[in-house]
């Protein structure tokens, strides 16, 4: 009789529940790496650029976390706890080292680019489409560029995939 009671009842839950993105390790995720849906791909990169248009002009400042300033990691880290749901260490450091590594051919929605900039710092931003990023930039505070313009393609580092 319990268990009657009990599929209804899951139903119900079910129904009214929502997608949220999770990273590729932890567990309940049903989408592997690499593997987003179309729709969740979509949604992903709706929901960055809504991040964009929040954010755009923000000046960049070392270590900041607010509207006043805020540097890439730090943008890159609450990006993802308020539009992906997901907690991401704070430094670029620490986010090199999330997920899993992916070429850059194979970059897709909400991959993580890293750059090395003057052979020791450190860049992160969030791959978008066609070729361009989402990032906290020095000289232009959060901005999109293109990954394929002659300064983004010398200092490219690696790419991580954490969902």
């Amino acid at each position: 009789m319990s268990r009657l009671l009990l599929i209804p009842l899951l139903l119900l839950i079910s129904a009214c529940s929502h997608e949220v993105l999770r990273p590729a390790n932890t567990a309940g995720n049903s989408m592997a790496v690499g593997q987003q849906t179309l729709e969740t791909r979509q949604a992903l990169l709706d929901r960055l650029y809504q991040q964009h248009q929040e954010w755009r002009g923000t000046p960049y400042r070392l270590g900041g976390q607010s509207r006043q300033g805020i540097d890439c990691s730090g943008f890159v880290q609450l990006t993802y706890h308020t539009h992906v749901g997901v907690s991401l260490p704070r430094t670029t450091a620490q986010q090199a080292n999330m997920g899993q590594p992916v070429q850059q051919a194979e970059l897709t929605t909400g991959d993580l680019v890293f750059f090395m900039i003057d052979g020791n710092t450190r860049h992160v931003g969030i791959y978008l489409e066609q070729n361009r990023f989402l990032h906290a930039s020095k000289s232009s505070g959060v901005i999109i560029s293109p990954l394929d313009s002659p300064y983004w393609r010398a200092a490219y580092w690696r790419s991580r995939r954490v969902l």
